[in-house]
Order: C-alpha cells, then structure tokens, then sequence
C-alpha cells in the first residue's frame, strides 16, 4: 500500500502499544474463553479506555484514532470469519477500510500475499516450506495465527440411499486419479452402476491441498474430472442437483445450509465406528478430517500500520468467541492457549523479534 493510506497511532509507540494491547490481550483472552461468555463485545476485563480498551472492544484500541485499508487476501473458507470480525471491528473504528477477497489459500499466497499486496493471507492450511522461503526471498517474514477448527464435510445428494458411511480408502478410491472409477459400483458391488460426478475446491484451495494431501497422500493428486470453485455454494448446488454426485466443503457452509446436501460420516480405517462431522468431534479431533484454520500476517506490514496491529489484536480476542466463531460461523472456536500464542506471536512481530518456525 502507498505511504499516504498507512496510518500512525496518534501519539503512541510501537512499545507503548504492544505495552497497551499485551496487557489488555492478556485480559482479553480470559475473559473470551471457549465458553463464549467473554469476547462478546462486553469488554470482559479489557477496562474502561484507559490501558488500551474502551469497555466496549474488549481491548481493541478503540480509544486510538485508527485509518487506513486492511488487505485481506486467500482462503474461502476462513473468509466468513475474516469478514466476520471486520465488521466487528469497523463498529468502533469506521474510517478503517477492508478488502477481503476470495482467492483460495494457495491463490492467495502466490498472487496476491508473497508479492507484497496484502497485509493479510487467510489459509484453511498451513504455509508451505516453499511459501515461506519464497516470502523471505522477498524480504517479508510471515506470522503465523491460528483462528478456529474445522470440520471438512464429505457431501451427497439427498436422495442418496447407497452410501451411509465412508472410509479413507474408499474416498480415495473415489477420488483418485489411478485405475479412475467411472461408477458407483467400480468402488462397491453394491452401489448402483451410475456415472460419478464430483464436485470440490479448485486447486488454488487450501481445502483442494488439504483433502488430497490427506485422501490421497499428496497435495494436488487426484482426478481430472471434477467441478472445481472457490465457491462453496457452487460446490453444494453441483451435489444438490445430481442424484450420484458428491462433494467436499467446509463444515460452516454445511451447518448453515444443511437442507441442500447430506454429511456422510468417516472413519479412518475399515472396522472403525464412522463419525459425523460436528464442532464437538473437531474440537476432541474424534471426526477424522478436524483441521486448523490459519491466517497469516506480512510482518513489514505489521510493524508500520498501526491499524493492521489493532485489527490482529481484536481478531485474536474474537477467536475464542464461541458465540461468534461457532454458533454464528459454524466452526471450532480457540482456546484461551492457543490465543495467547497468538498474542505472543502479534507482540513479537511487532518488535521485529518473529521468525516462523514449524
């Protein structure tokens, strides 16, 4: 971004400021626990304005007069929580701007985070080794912070009578681009002689790496003969509208849209007791394809926008809103640990000090 859309924090340093929203992130994070009775825009313990908090953001810095854009750029599936919070956050500070968009995690970071356009990367996976050293060849170190759970629902059409469970093996018969099933009975005598047809993420899809990488044993594996989209509706409609096909999709859309489709419960292995998808089996990772959701932040960026810093800090103490990431958004809100890596990793991102590590 030019110089002229960055914004300063009127009157307070870059120590004063980590000084004010570490103490108050401290405080927020207890106070917004996995219960969802903290975080909810009650200002928990975040005070009365006076150490960084306005008794309204939790500790947002709503007393600092913030400006500027927020470039918010990849995955579709952390991108309802990213809007989410943005929204939130622009209630006390208006004249802050958000351009989020839907790119998938590896678009994302390919076209838009690694060249330096976007302050932000929301990934439904973690950043490839190749991704971090491509980004530290361009002088951007990326910081890691982990928002909420997932539960990646496999889907089937409604009138689908044939498939009540499924095992790895049998998805990654399905989807596999080897010795290629053409119908439901090349994977099972017993399923109807009927053409398959599949729908999914594209493959600049954090989701697409995950469940090849996951299913088929490597990211980008799998058959050519699919409906790939960023768009989840998309994916869903394809399913809903096709007797014998299935499809894979984040569990919020699932859960908010549980009319269109049918969630086939999983087991890892044949003989295993199959589970649904469900925010409690994600958050105990009893449910099979439970996954971390990420996104991550350009340090440079972080380091001179104070508006970037504030809306990290807020973001942080929203993660572990149970009202807001599960019951509202429909996945596994944090846990006061993980937010208070999270607050580590904003602190020392701020200072320069970060350096990611697996």
């Amino acid at each position: 971004m030019a110089r002229d859309q960055e914004c300063s924090i009127d009157g307070v340093s870059r120590r004063k400021f980590i000084v004010t929203t570490g103490a108050v992130g401290a405080a927020g994070v207890a106070g917004c626990g996995g219960d969802g009775e903290g975080g909810d825009g009650e200002g928990g313990e975040g005070g009365d304005g006076s150490d960084g908090g306005d008794g309204s953001s939790g500790g947002d810095g709503g007393d600092m007069d913030l400006s500027g854009n927020i470039r918010v750029s990849g995955s579709s599936t952390v991108f309802p929580v990213a809007t989410a919070v943005g929204e939130l956050f622009k209630e006390d500070h208006p004249d802050v701007t958000f351009d989020i968009s839907k790119d998938g995690s590896s678009g994302g970071f390919e076209n838009v985070f690694i060249p330096g356009d976007s302050d932000i990367n929301n990934s439904s996976r973690a950043i490839k080794d190749e991704e971090v050293q491509t980004l530290r060849d361009n002088g951007i170190e990326p910081v890691e912070f982990e928002v909420a759970k997932d539960a990646l629902t496999v889907v089937v059409n409604n009138e689908n009578d044939f498939i009540d469970s499924l095992t790895y093996d049998e998805l990654e018969q399905i989807w596999s681009p080897d010795d290629k099933a053409e119908t439901w009975s090349d994977v099972n005598s017993d399923w109807p002689d009927e053409p398959i047809d599949l729908y999914g993420p594209a493959s600049t899809s954090g989701t697409f790496d995950y469940f090849t990488e996951t299913i088929l044993g490597e990211a980008g594996r799998i058959r050519d003969d699919f409906e790939g989209t960023e768009e989840d509706d998309q994916i869903a409609s394809g399913v809903e509208g096709n007797e014998y096909a299935m499809g894979y999709l984040p569990f919020a859309y699932y859960v908010n849209n549980p009319e269109e489709t049918t969630a086939v419960p999983l087991a890892t292995e044949a003989g295993e007791e199959p589970t649904d998808p469900s925010l409690d089996a994600a958050s105990t990772g009893e449910y099979p394809l439970a996954r971390p959701l990420f996104f991550y932040g350009n340090m440079n960026k972080i380091q001179e926008k104070g508006h970037v810093q504030a809306f990290i800090q807020f973001y942080i103490q929203k993660t572990t809103d149970k009202q807001l990431i599960a019951d509202r958004i429909g996945y596994v809100q944090s846990s006061d640990q993980r937010a208070q890596q999270n607050q580590a990793n904003l602190e020392a991102a701020i200072t320069g000090d970060y350096e990611f590590s697996r």
